[in-house]
């Protein structure tokens, strides 16, 4: 037998041209990972615009690419999780589902003794100049055990058995998230419990379920000290914002100068590195908590509107993907991160319009820090490889 027609027996191999119609290479969703793109392009110089002027406490003079440098270094590193992501098969990650949410719930108890504390929250481990939050990887842990669990009910509707478990498991993490205290990171774990469980048959009644467990977790962790005070002003400021208490005026301060930076961009705004506020850092924390103000005042609305629009794309398809996916446990992970993504960009981008309470959620891919990029990066790199797959 010939060599040529060896290769027509077996078939395609590693050598051949052509790739079969299965083939994952194929079937990468591309214009999902062209908004992905476009929005990580747009939020390189909105990093660079509110740290450019950025002097430590110490008033040494700071190479004004510090923060960029660092942010495309992660943003690096993000992308080779994502492709390692994307290259095993999720059945395989399904198999490690559980070790990995272990790892999680032991890197969550281990921050809360040997973790950073900042702004009042023990929420990060320093590892040379960077710091890791294990909250932002559980993220995905969490989702891909959540999935894996439920994806082994082979009936039409979760069980109520089925529908409890899944409700202890994401409960643990959120826990502790609330203990550190970071009630945004922790609201992120209920958005994930209710988008993956009403997709699963959870009855209306069930999330009802969810959202009073939720409500009384953070009542008794008020109540009982676990909450800091300054966590409670913000709720407190966000439901009194013409308040006149001094106590609240920092708050509600950064949250009138977040809207006055909307107002300032106006349609086409100020041009890039000309926002006055953003200049003069009149908001705190911007590249990480409220960059969107950055985009808004030096890009305008239109700017904002070309944002949000990529995330309507991501969002589109991450929808498109759930329904194509071969069987529910690539559905159920496609409902995990449509869920948290959507409610990281409504919870951010509220806050900054001063109708969500501010919780220091990141905006995904945009505001500044490597664990947020990097977890999103990967959690958008399970997706495509649900895609990649829909036909095998």
């Amino acid at each position: 037998m010939s060599i040529a027609e060896r290769i027509i027996q077996r078939g395609p191999t590693f050598g051949s041209l052509r790739r079969t119609p299965g083939d994952p290479r194929r079937n990468i969703d591309w214009v999902m990972m062209a908004a992905v793109v476009g929005i990580i392009a747009i939020a390189l110089p909105i990093v660079y615009s509110t740290t450019y002027k950025f002097l430590p406490s110490r008033q040494r003079p700071l190479d004004p690419f510090l923060y960029t440098q660092r942010q495309v270094i992660f943003v690096i590193v993000g992308g080779l999780a994502m492709a390692l992501v994307m290259a095993l098969e999720y059945q395989w990650w399904k198999e490690r589902a559980r070790f990995l949410y272990g790892a999680t719930i032991f890197g969550l108890l281990l921050v809360l003794g040997l973790g950073r504390t900042t702004g009042g929250a023990t929420s990060a481990f320093d590892v040379g100049p960077i710091s890791v939050q294990p909250s932002e990887f559980g993220k995905f842990a969490t989702m891909m055990f959540l999935a894996a669990y439920l994806s082994e009910d082979r009936t039409e509707n979760v069980s109520y058995s089925k529908f409890l478990g899944g409700l202890m498991l994401v409960g643990a993490p959120m826990i502790l998230t609330v203990v550190e205290p970071d009630l945004g990171s922790a609201s992120v774990y209920v958005a994930l419990a209710m988008g993956v469980l009403l997709v699963a048959g959870a009855r209306v009644r069930h999330i009802v379920m969810i959202t009073v467990l939720s409500a009384s977790t953070v009542f008794i962790a008020v109540i009982t000290g676990v909450v800091k005070k300054y966590q409670v002003s913000r709720l407190v400021g966000f439901l009194n914002q013409n308040s006149d208490d001094k106590k609240l005026q920092d708050l509600i301060q950064q949250v009138k100068q977040a809207k006055r930076a909307f107002g300032n961009g106006g349609l086409f705004g100020k041009g890039w590195l000309d926002g006055p506020l953003t200049n003069n850092r009149s908001i705190p924390v911007q590249w990480a908590d409220f960059p969107v103000t950055a985009l808004a005042e030096q890009f305008g609305m239109l700017g904002v509107a070309v944002l949000l629009s990529l995330y309507g794309v991501v969002l589109a398809r991450i929808w498109r993907t759930a329904h194509l996916s071969k069987d529910m446990l690539g559905t159920y992970i496609c409902a995990g991160v449509f869920s948290m993504l959507l409610w990281h960009v409504f919870q951010n981008v509220g806050m900054s319009l001063g109708i969500m309470p501010v919780t220091g959620i990141p905006l995904p891919l945009v505001s500044y820090g490597g664990s947020s990029l990097v977890s999103f990066l990967m959690m958008l790199g399970m997706v495509q490889n649900v895609h990649m797959r829909r036909f095998r």
